[in-house]
């Protein structure tokens, strides 16, 4: 029956994902089952997105129940959901202003014309400049993809939206060569996910915050992929204290529901976008308003974010293991429950051994494995891992 349905779909969808053998049917707690009924432990939840897991009941019941009552009504009229999600995404961020989207690459638009709106506002010009990060990756939309430091993504959809200027992360010498008097913001993520799991370190996050107090600029971070609690604090930046003026999740904050935001603080929002400058159709309407209302309300009561610690400390432990065991490892990195392996050669024969061995991995480049397991997961579920990757790499 799969090998059926991965036929027609190669036929009818545009083909831009090299997609593994599999056609995932349900899912039950960090479980998914494909149409054959087969298991697999699941440590990619979605690319970061199933925090909760599969079959969540408050979750679906609060779904379900928004859905008979009332999905979309535009955002020419206030609904319920929508502002007790703002109120807990605030509450959670110390963020003052929210603005939801429909998915992570419309939040990094937001925060790309807040920037510039904000520096407008000041001088009157339009021709501000934004320094991004080299490796880093923000999403496939064209001002999302000018930001996103890697040519392989950008070269074949030249030109890009201009006047960015690309520094490396950790090298603080780099991003003061690039600070013109055009600038108007630093944007990046707190810890890069497709460009290798390579966190901000704490001292290089607070020099980027001193320079924009300094030259007034405007510190963007983003936080879709290691944000809502996956790196141990409910975001990574909280970790070192180090408060953005704007800041974009998605991802994990609807936990299947497509749903993305920006927030900025209350001078930001003072002073940048007004009535007219940004819309959207979708965006914050009840159905995503409920699922991230009811996904904040779990993370509270289920204490997520303290078990994404705990756990993250035992994975991190498992994975330094496998760097002393085996040779073809040459190192881990990452923080919490958002983790990576470097491999001395591609990585994607390991990935297929393991689906085939009933674990669902992914990869963040060629030689990379990527963790990113539904925040639920315990240590069993760890040490279930790690058997099935030990057993993948001694046939690799």
């Amino acid at each position: 029956m799969m090998k059926e349905y991965i036929e027609e779909a190669e036929k009818a969808l545009l083909h831009t994902y090299n997609r593994y053998q599999v056609v995932f049917d349900k899912g039950e707690g960090v479980y998914l089952y494909d149409l054959d009924g087969k298991k697999y432990l699941d440590f990619v939840s979605g690319i970061a997105v199933f925090a909760l897991g599969y079959g969540n009941q408050k979750y679906n019941d609060a779904l379900k129940g928004q859905i008979d009552k009332l999905i979309h009504t535009s955002n020419y009229y206030y609904n319920v959901p929508a502002i007790e999600a703002a109120k807990k995404l605030l509450k959670a961020s110390g963020m003052d202003r929210v603005f939801f989207t429909n998915s992570g690459a419309e939040a990094v638009e937001g925060a790309i014309k807040t920037a510039r709106k904000y520096a407008y506002l000041k001088d009157g010009h339009t021709d501000h400049e934004i320094i991004a990060m080299e490796h880093s990756f923000h999403g496939r939309t064209m001002g999302a993809l000018s930001v996103t430091g890697n040519p392989k993504y950008r070269e074949a959809f030249e030109p890009m939206i201009g006047n960015i200027r690309f520094a490396a992360l950790n090298d603080i010498e780099s991003v003061k060569a690039q600070i013109t008097g055009k600038t108007c913001a630093i944007l990046m993520e707190t810890v890069q996910g497709e460009g290798g799991i390579i966190r901000a370190e704490e001292t290089f996050l607070k020099e980027v915050r001193a320079l924009c107090d300094e030259h007034d600029l405007l510190l963007i971070l983003d936080e879709i992929q290691c944000g809502m609690g996956r790196t141990g604090t409910m975001f990574a930046w909280q970790r070192y204290g180090v408060k953005p003026d704007v800041m974009t999740v998605a991802k994990a904050v609807g936990c299947g529901v497509p749903v993305g935001a920006f927030l900025m603080t209350e001078k930001v929002g003072a002073n940048s976008l007004a009535a007219g400058d940004h819309g959207t159709t979708y965006g914050g309407n009840p159905l995503a308003g409920k699922a991230i209302e009811t996904v904040l309300e779990i993370f509270e009561e289920e204490k997520i974010v303290a078990n994404a610690e705990k756990v993250g400390a035992y994975l991190t432990k498992r994975l330094d293991e496998l760097v002393s065991e085996y040779s073809c490892v040459l190192e881990r990195r990452g923080i919490g429950l958002m983790q990576g392996l470097v491999f001395d050669r591609p990585v994607a024969g390991i990935i297929e051994s393991a689906i085939a061995e009933g674990l669902v991995l992914i990869n963040a480049g060629a030689q990379i494995i990527r963790f990113l397991p539904p925040l639920i997961i315990t240590e069993e579920h760890v040490d279930d891992m790690i058997t099935i990757l030990k057993k993948c790499l001694e046939n690799a």
